[in-house]
């Protein structure tokens, strides 16, 4: 079934739950550049389901999207940001790298840990020092992505670093920092 990008505009706007997310399942390959942004719109639908099928459906495109993702890491929303970056990252797209650096400083903090979570997956050893630098962000999910990124782009972490994150009395913040590599 081959939808017109109008169809598909109607759908989203007007269908049910059940009907945004079979046209999104049947989109998965869509090369329409007016699809692909209406889908990349429904990261920021009010339904979590409905924003998890267009994530899927945008991870799972084998077409060369990359560069609508990219043009929204600066939407208007938040949801597509940082979902944005994800995306990205689960595409294994290392030219957005830089971009995704950016939105380590953005005015929401649920984007600056999709944008950490996003550089650790792709291994982004030249976000070392914006990595390191939002583990004294002021909110304690940016800390925990910060942490997390460092891990998994290898780094070492200072004994000041340690200190500042230890401050949390966090959980999740104790079990990431035994795996730590620690910079003495």
């Amino acid at each position: 079934m081959s939808l017109s990008a109008k169809k598909v505009a109607m759908i989203f706007e007007f269908g049910t739950k059940d009907e945004k997310i079979s046209t999104l399942e049947s989109l998965a390959n869509t090369s329409d550049p007016e699809i692909i942004n209406k889908i990349i719109s429904k990261l920021d639908d009010v339904d979590i389901k409905v924003r998890g099928e267009a994530f899927s459906s945008l991870v799972l495109n084998e077409n060369n999207i990359s560069k609508f993702l990219i043009q929204n890491l600066n939407s208007e929303s938040k949801n597509i940001r940082g979902y944005s970056a994800l995306v990205l990252a689960n595409r294994r797209n290392t030219d957005a790298i830089s971009e995704i650096i950016n939105l380590t400083k953005d005015q929401s903090g649920m984007v600056r840990a999709c944008a950490l979570g996003a550089l650790g997956y792709l291994k982004a050893k030249q976000a070392s020092k914006v990595i390191h630098s939002c583990f004294f962000d002021s909110n304690l999910e940016v800390k925990k992505s910060a942490l997390k990124a460092a891990i998994d782009i290898g780094d070492k972490i200072s004994s000041e670093e340690i200190k500042e994150l230890s401050k949390e009395k966090d959980p999740e913040i104790e079990k990431l920092l035994v795996q730590v590599k620690v910079n003495s």
